[in-house]
């Protein structure tokens, strides 16, 4: 199972994105469901709206409804959310990054993302990145 970042949603919705064929190719080597957390949701409509119409969302969520599951991380990810995020810790993520990775640990460990921060909780042996 993989967890797909808004990063690498964008880039699957966007067919001039310089990571839409790698993303797309990438994906179909995946079988659904794909976890989508809902932090990565609401930040994704975000983006849509500000750069797109409403049915480029429409056609998302239809195409989710059927392939995806959407997460709204529970309470036991918050204290790994919050080590991950932590302004003390070593590692550079904002809390979106720390709840995609907390999800992908979660469950089976593979993160659908092309670029970001969250190569340093792969580098620990809890995720993998695809990208």
């Amino acid at each position: 199972m993989v967890t797909l970042d808004a990063s690498a949603l964008v880039a699957l919705l966007a067919a001039r994105d310089a990571y839409h064929d790698r993303m797309r190719r990438l994906l179909l080597t995946e079988r659904p469901p794909y976890l989508i957390p809902e932090p990565v949701l609401a930040e994704l409509a975000y983006l849509i709206e500000i750069r797109a119409d409403a049915h480029v969302m429409d056609h998302f969520l239809a195409d989710a409804e059927v392939v995806a599951r959407v997460l709204a991380p529970p309470a036991p990810y918050l204290g790994r959310i919050r080590q991950l995020a932590s302004p003390h810790a070593d590692l550079p993520l904002g809390v979106l990054d720390a709840t995609v990775a907390a999800v992908a640990e979660e469950h089976g460990g593979r993160l659908l993302r092309p670029y970001g921060h969250c190569q340093v909780v792969a580098a620990e042996g809890r995720i993998e990145v695809v990208a």
